[in-house]
């Protein structure tokens, strides 16, 4: 029955995205009511607040709206959001990271000179090393690692949200976890 329901979910939002494609403007607000709602909370599970949510999923659409023309395969349209809405909660997380380093350094008013609050050197490197593993990894994987690792969802949790099998989300997964740890181990 719960396939069946999807199925149809699926086969909405295709058509949906087909009429948008080929001119019919309403089509797009129907998605937007379909999903709108779920790309909040999503975004929530990243930055925990309700509101920074919301302008997420406000700028998600934003994209969304004018890259839809683009869109080969209009069967993807959920997975394609939600990308959207992953890098847009990423982003944020990112930019409120960096001004919380710029908070944890502070000039000596004595000698004029920055100081750095910093963790251990090798936290550090690994930390660096694992960013710039994960960078390197297909859409695809970075989805599944930070869903998994990141926001503890669980692999059946990832497969009906990115509509996938679990044992693709295992694949994906797997496959992921031997590229960041060969990265870190060089």
């Amino acid at each position: 029955m719960k396939s069946m329901i999807k199925n149809s979910k699926h086969k909405a939002d295709t058509a949906l995205v087909i009429a948008y494609q080929s001119g019919h403007q309403k089509a797009f607000a129907t998605l937007v009511e379909r999903w709108h709602l779920q790309f909040c909370k999503f975004a929530y599970w990243y930055v925990k607040d309700a509101d920074v949510a919301k302008d997420i999923a406000q700028e998600s659409w934003t994209v969304i709206y004018k890259k839809l023309n683009t869109l080969e395969q209009p069967g993807k349209f959920k997975s394609w959001a939600i990308s959207i809405v992953n890098r847009k909660a990423i982003d944020w997380i990112r930019a409120v990271n960096r001004e919380q380093k710029k908070r944890n350094s502070f000039y000596d008013e004595n000698s004029g000179t920055k100081i750095f609050v910093e963790e251990n050197n090798d936290q550090q490197h690994i930390k660096s090393l694992l960013k710039k593993a994960i960078e390197k990894l297909s859409l695809d994987q970075k989805i599944v690692i930070q869903l998994f690792y990141t926001e503890e969802y669980s692999l059946k949790q990832i497969s009906n949200l990115l509509d996938i099998s679990v044992g693709t989300v295992k694949s994906r997964l797997f496959h992921a976890r031997e590229k960041l740890k060969s990265a870190v181990q060089r």
